[in-house]
Order: C-alpha cells, then sequence, then structure tokens
C-alpha cells in the first residue's frame, strides 16, 4: 500500500486502562468520519488500516483501529517512539498519518 494522503492533527496521550502498557492518541471524530468515510473499504479486521505516522522527527509504519465505542481511529504509540520523542501521557502531539 502506498501511503500517499497525509492528514495532520493534534492528539493527546493516553494509557490504555489494565496492565497491558498499550499507549494511544485517538484521533478527532470528524477526522476520523472523514478517513472512515474514504477507507473502510480498506479497512483489514477488527477496522484495522495500515498507515505510516510521523511524529516530530520520528516516522513509522503501523495502524489505525477504529474504536466503535466512541466512534474514533486510535493510533498507538510504541515505547520506542515515546521515547524518542520525549512523548508521555497527557502531552498533546502533532501528528500526521499518511493513509
Amino acid at each position: 500500500m502506498k501511503f500517499t494522503i497525509p492528514f495532520d492533527f493534534e492528539a493527546t496521550l493516553w494509557k490504555a486502562d489494565g496492565n497491558s502498557g498499550w499507549h494511544f492518541v485517538s484521533l478527532p471524530i470528524s477526522l476520523s468520519q472523514e478517513i472512515r468515510h474514504l477507507f473502510q473499504k480498506e479497512e483489514e479486521g477488527w477496522g484495522r488500516l495500515p498507515v505510516m505516522a510521523l511524529i516530530g522527527d520520528t516516522s513509522w509504519d503501523t495502524a489505525i483501529w477504529f474504536d466503535t465505542k466512541n466512534n474514533a481511529y486510535l493510533l498507538p504509540i510504541k515505547s520506542e517512539i515515546r521515547k524518542k520523542e520525549n512523548i508521555s501521557v497527557g502531552t498533546i502531539e502533532k501528528i500526521t498519518i499518511n493513509i
């Protein structure tokens, strides 16, 4: 898949409940609705949509997942990225995803 269409947004890093250690940002609902309208046919199982993400100087191939409870996509932010970009829970980040 070519990642050619950029979407820019700001979001706050949060940690999932429990002991899993998963950290996410939630895409804005209006942006999530736009992306879902354009790319829902491209989604894989569980609403997974491959993307290339960029925070600061760090880019990586990942995926966003559609969260039906919040009607928004979630972007997981792995430990390696959080360390490179000095991101912690509650931090607001400028993010670009390319689909």
